[in-house]
């Protein structure tokens, strides 16, 4: 798979293309790019999409945006392990925002992309101000000859699948949930950095895995397994917060302690799969206090491992 940053160049024969921010690469994002590829296929096209780096609500109003579920990373490995040759990241900033829609398809979607068909979900908006639509669409596809689809929402279990129900899952633990509407079980990935070792220092040696990310969908201690390691996934315990009692103010870290393992693991890119929330993060009044709530963590996990083998 080939990633391009921006829009100008790359494409040098036209393409079949999808447009969206494909946070999650749920079940919903799935079916469009599954329908990209069948459509591609028959004339042979490229299957390409374009999304956007950062988030447009990370841009508009960066305090109430959501959080990521996807890493830029992550999302590009996700596009690759379903079939798709090429990806476009348009830097989302003013200039893009201030984009007209005619500007939209006939610089970036003709001119750029060399679109010869093209996939948009059934709320795709686009241009300033968000005023272009579908009936601009069709009107281009008809003036530049390329084909053009909508499809629209998916529903498993009688549930609309979203970026934002997959949030919701999240929020609640409901691991089971997030994992019906994503079509596999959530993960963060990342490499593994040096830390100020205080979990040595406390007996119970992590992981840490800086996130890609202003903020994270989850928040706590949680079960989970850590891929990239061993052949086989490894039963540990994350936390995934601010640290309230090392630090103020700090950036959301993920932190992995693996039990009975010993080996470094520094530099491994390495994947989370999250199982089941153990509790809230706290604040305690000193490293001791910290110190034994780790230690009824891990055996509360391993608890949880066991009698989930």
């Amino acid at each position: 798979m080939r990633v391009f940053r921006g829009t100008r160049g790359g494409a040098n024969t036209p393409v079949a293309l999808t447009i969206g921010n494909f946070d999650g690469i749920h079940l919903g994002h799935q079916s469009m790019l599954q329908r990209l590829r069948e459509s591609a296929l028959p004339e042979a096209l490229p299957c390409a999409v374009l999304t956007f780096e950062p988030h447009p609500r990370e841009f508009f109003t960066p305090a109430n945006a959501p959080a990521r579920l996807t890493s830029l990373r992550e999302k590009l490995e996700l596009f690759a392990s379903y079939g798709i040759d090429q990806v476009h990241v348009a830097r989302f900033n003013r200039e893009f925002a201030a984009l007209s829609p005619q500007q939209f398809i006939n610089d970036l979607l003709v001119r750029n992309l060399k679109v010869r068909w093209l996939l948009v979900g059934d709320d795709f908006r686009f241009g300033t101000q968000r005023s272009g639509d579908f009936s601009l669409l069709k009107q281009a596809s008809e003036r530049f000859a390329f084909a053009l689809e909508t499809m629209h929402s998916i529903e498993v279990a009688g549930e609309r699948v979203s970026s934002t129900s997959v949030r919701e899952a999240l929020t609640y633990a409901d691991f089971t949930r997030a994992t019906r509407l994503l079509g596999r079980p959530y993960c963060i990935s990342g490499r593994v950095a040096h830390g100020k070792k205080l979990g040595r220092e406390l007996g119970f040696p992590t992981a840490n895995i800086v996130l890609k990310r202003k903020r994270a969908p989850l928040n706590g201690i949680y079960a989970v397994k850590l891929h990239g390691v061993d052949a086989k996934p490894l039963p540990a315990v994350a936390s995934l917060g601010v640290r309230p009692t090392v630090m103020d103010g700090a950036a959301p870290l993920l932190e992995v302690h693996v039990m009975d393992f010993n080996q470094s693991v520094y530099g491994r890119h390495v994947r989370v799969e999250f199982l089941h929330k153990l509790r809230d993060e706290e604040k305690y009044p000193d490293l001791e206090s910290l110190r034994r709530q780790i230690a009824i963590d891990v055996e509360n996990a391993r608890t949880y491992h066991n009698s989930n083998l």
